[in-house]
């Protein structure tokens, strides 16, 4: 057997196909700005029933240029930019604070729909922080103090116990304060893609792209 040669393969991948025929993207169909036609796309997906519409791929790369990429929750969504919150001292959070760049997908398989958001970066106020963390459950304000972010940890019990050590803290506290490390970071994008599969796969590739101070739309080849 050849190196690298696999003795069966469960799944036969180049055979994996979908025809995108759901639906078209024209120039006419545009909300009138890109934050409208996220919101848009955003509302299409909750309303089919798509398991967490507002999850998005966040792509990063550190200051070598060495990228990652994990999903996040947009919990933000304005004329400003898109919004997530996350631990300051994560992998993500240096990357950003590093290149203040990054870009997100949204990707509606069901919908044969993606959006993608690229631009630069900024934290959001403290008063937007805490207004989101209020409206956070307990348990996951919680986890926000006892989990170091992309740390090594030893094991499965370490968390567990940062988790008790935590829980008895705030054990007589109503209100859990927002960790010194936690808060929200917008991405003012600079060029937003909204992505229609089509058959054939001649999808439809429409963006708003900032030049200047002018929003323009542009088609693009599939």
């Amino acid at each position: 057997m050849a190196d690298g040669e696999l003795t069966s393969v469960a799944i036969d991948l180049p055979a994996m196909r979908v025809s995108y025929e759901q639906g078209a993207l024209y120039e006419s169909d545009l909300a009138t700005t890109w934050a409208q036609q996220l919101q848009r796309w955003l509302d299409d997906a909750r309303r089919a029933g798509v398991a967490e519409p507002n999850a998005m791929v966040l792509a990063t790369a550190n200051p070598d240029g060495v990228p990652s990429s994990r999903t996040v929750l947009a919990k933000g969504l304005d004329e400003r930019g898109v919004v997530f919150f996350t631990n300051y001292t994560s992998t993500k959070s240096h990357d950003l604070m590093s290149t203040r760049y990054a870009s997100a997908t949204f990707p509606w398989y069901d919908l044969h729909r993606q959006a993608t958001v690229r631009g630069t970066v900024e934290k959001v106020s403290p008063d937007e922080t805490a207004k989101y963390w209020a409206s956070r459950p307990r348990g996951s304000q919680l986890g926000a103090w006892a989990s170091p972010q992309s740390s090594v940890v030893p094991g499965r019990q370490a968390l567990d116990s940062a988790l008790a050590n935590i829980q008895r803290r705030f054990a007589d506290t109503d209100v859990v304060p927002v960790p010194p490390h936690w808060g929200g970071w917008r991405i003012r994008p600079e060029l937003v893609e909204f992505w229609q599969g089509r058959a054939d796969r001649m999808h439809d590739r429409l963006r708003f792209k900032l030049i200047g101070d002018t929003w323009q739309i542009e088609r693009v080849a599939p």
